[in-house]
């Protein structure tokens, strides 16, 4: 098992950075849930588990913070000037979103009363609801929304660094 180093990311910072990547992905299908009132495969086979992938995307970017910041002094280098400066920015930027959109996922659950059941396992029952944090649950789709377009900045990015400017970026996280 690789370490991060300088040159690459290592095994276990590649591993949280494609599982996330892959349930990001799974949680994205939520989207057809609104065709058809859910009445197809996707709605009813993918669907069901959006609560639960997104309680563990949390736990995992909770590890995955920690993870980076045991490691920062050994990880690969931002680009120099503004376009390092956009690199951390959206990676930040990317960070919190990962973090806020389950905890506002969350926060609609028990704020609209609904409890809250990870994988079969009732971790809060149905209870009153909660309107402030209700309130706080209503930000869940517009940070759905920023950060899928904060991915797709992403995806471009790694692309643009792989094909324009050719500078070995993109195999450093595969």
């Amino acid at each position: 098992m690789k370490s991060d180093s300088k040159a690459r990311y290592g095994t276990i910072s590649r591993l949280f950075h494609w599982v996330i990547a892959l349930l990001v992905l799974w949680q994205a299908m939520k989207i057809f849930d609104r065709i058809n009132d859910g009445e197809h495969w996707v709605g009813q086979v993918l669907v069901p588990w959006h609560i639960s992938i997104g309680v563990l995307i949390l736990l995992l970017m909770v590890l995955r913070i920690v993870w980076a910041l045991r490691n920062r002094g050994n990880r690969p280098s931002a680009p120099p000037a503004l376009l390092g400066f956009l690199a951390k920015a959206g990676h930040l930027t990317m960070y919190v979103l990962l973090v806020l959109l389950p905890v506002t996922g969350i926060s609609f659950m028990i704020g609209e009363g609904y409890g809250l059941t990870v994988f079969g396992m009732e971790l809060l029952a149905r209870g009153k609801e909660i309107p402030w944090l209700a309130a706080i649950g209503a930000l869940h789709s517009p940070i759905a929304l920023l950060l899928l377009a904060t991915v797709a900045g992403h995806i471009l990015m790694g692309f643009w660094h792989h094909f324009v400017r050719k500078d070995g970026l993109l195999r450093r996280m595969l």
